[in-house]
């Protein structure tokens, strides 16, 4: 697994005030050209400056969070904005790492809208979980009926590399897509290090790493869907559901998990989007 910080916070740092950043964003299109209009913030959260690795109709932003993980008791809210005919695709430049406890729950709430034509592709790197960390994370997603939406996460309980294992903590998480006004996916679920949930066939069953990656638009064609399905495994598969596709990874691995869904990616932001898998090189660094 890759590590970009080899120790947790001291005590010192984890008693410091709490952080409670908002980042909000807003894409507009200028006549065939993706803006970002908007990139308001309080706190530690921020955006670097608009990318245009492929073509003007589409805006990539880096979203940053200075202090590089986050402790028990930091809130984050990040709201994206894209207007219609607008094509925003958002990573991250690394790992989001969310420490222990201490005693508060940590949370990010992502509120996401995409207008009418537009497509937005929320795609940060993955996120490490410490032992002990009391996590709730909170997406909601609200599309147009014609507008596209691509998201994945890959998740790792514990820093596996150094020994670390995820046998207590907490991590919840709530994800909701609407689609013309109609809920198209609801999922919720938690997980606790150490008991038998976590363990368990329902849980994660003994591994340490699961990821998913969404996609909401138009139908996949059966060519995709074999493509994809080529990967399939008894750690990896593909489910499609009228306007929802679906690619789950269960393992031991970061990098397997990263491979899968960058793969995934590939596949369907053609078929979905129409667009070459452009790879942000923020993801090559």
């Amino acid at each position: 697994m890759r590590l970009l910080e080899p120790h947790p916070p001291t005590d010192a740092a984890t008693n410091r005030q709490h952080w409670h950043a908002r980042l909000s964003l807003g894409f507009a299109d200028d006549r065939g050209t993706t803006r970002l209009i908007e990139r308001s913030h309080v706190g530690p959260l921020r955006v670097q400056k608009p990318l245009y690795p492929e073509q003007p109709s589409v805006c990539h932003a880096i979203v940053v969070h200075p202090p590089g993980g986050v402790v028990g008791g930091d809130q984050l809210a990040i709201d994206c904005a894209v207007g219609d005919s607008a094509h925003a695709l958002v990573t991250t430049p690394g790992a989001a790492k969310w420490y222990r406890a201490n005693g508060h729950v940590s949370r990010q709430e992502l509120t996401l809208s995409v207008g009418a034509g537009g497509s937005l592709e929320w795609l940060p790197q993955e996120t490490i979980f410490y032992n002990g960390a009391d996590v709730a994370l909170d997406t909601a997603i609200e599309m147009a009926a014609d507008a596209s939406f691509i998201t994945s996460d890959i998740l790792c309980f514990g820093r596996t590399a150094s020994g670390e294992s995820f046998d207590h903590g907490r991590v919840s998480q709530r994800l909701q897509v609407r689609r013309g006004g109609k809920l198209v996916w609801f999922e919720q679920g938690a997980l606790v290090g150490g008991d038998d949930g976590f363990a368990g066939p329902l849980g994660l069953h003994g591994n340490t790493v699961c990821a998913t990656l969404l996609a909401v638009g138009r139908t996949a064609g059966a060519a995709c869907l074999q493509a994809l399905r080529e990967e399939a495994s008894d750690r990896f598969g593909v489910t499609q559901m009228k306007s929802v596709l679906v690619a789950r990874y269960i393992g031991d691995s970061s990098q397997e998990a990263r491979r899968l869904m960058h793969r995934a990616w590939g596949v369907l932001r053609p078929a979905l989007l129409e667009r070459d898998p452009i790879v942000p090189r923020i993801w090559q660094t």
